[in-house]
């Protein structure tokens, strides 16, 4: 049995993780929606779901899937256009929510993902699955620049709080608990740090090492 399950669709950083999954061997294969999907016209044109269906009958082909061999797909709207294919194509599928072993296989594949693209390992504990937005913001917003492209920012809530304005101070820390949210490395005791204010859905306050 085959099952078709996505991660990351929540999540503000990166595209989207399609995976499908031969249940009794574990055989296991994936592939990301680009972020391109993710942007303005693309985005509110939904194409990206187009993209789940070339995705998926892709992962298909890697699988060998005949058209008698049963595939459970996750019930959720990013499979909306692929159970249209599957239907077409007389696949023998059903919708269902989608639980081990492919859950976690593709929650870890994201993570690997997101890591790959710059964020901390550790962060990914402080955001908490799937990835918590206005948390994720605060990393964007520590190195906008450079961390901006890789959002979805095709979503209501990136242009809400995606261009907001910031005020720049500096500080001096006697005591630190901080990790720099730009190097992700400590900001040591005693030292001045740059610290970047502004307010989303609360007051936020990021702390940056001076030459970060």
């Amino acid at each position: 049995m085959i099952q078709i399950d996505d991660s990351g669709s929540g999540s503000l950083i990166g595209g989207t993780c399609i995976g499908a999954m031969r249940k009794e061997t574990e055989e296991y294969v994936y592939d990301i929606i680009p972020l391109e999907y993710y942007h303005s016209d693309n985005f509110e044109k939904k194409l990206y779901l187009d993209v789940v269906v070339d995705i998926t009958n892709s992962l298909l082909q890697k699988l060998k899937v005949s058209k008698h061999e049963k595939i459970e797909v996750c019930r959720g709207y990013m499979f909306d256009k692929l159970r249209l294919f599957l239907k077409e194509n007389k696949y023998n599928f059903s919708s269902t929510t989608i639980g081990e072993p492919l859950q976690s296989r593709i929650e870890n594949t994201f993570e690997e993902y997101s890591i790959s693209l710059g964020l901390p390992n550790e962060f990914l504990s402080y955001t908490k699955y799937p990835f918590h937005f206005h948390r994720l913001l605060r990393w964007v917003y520590a190195d906008y620049n450079n961390r901006f492209p890789l959002c979805k920012t095709g979503w209501k809530s990136w242009k809400k709080y995606g261009n907001i304005k910031l005020k720049v101070e500096t500080t001096y820390i006697k005591h630190s608990k901080y990790k720099c949210l730009k190097c992700w490395n400590k900001i040591e005791n005693e030292s001045y740090v740059k610290v970047l204010k502004y307010y989303s859905n609360k007051p936020n306050i990021i702390y940056l090492h001076l030459d970060c």
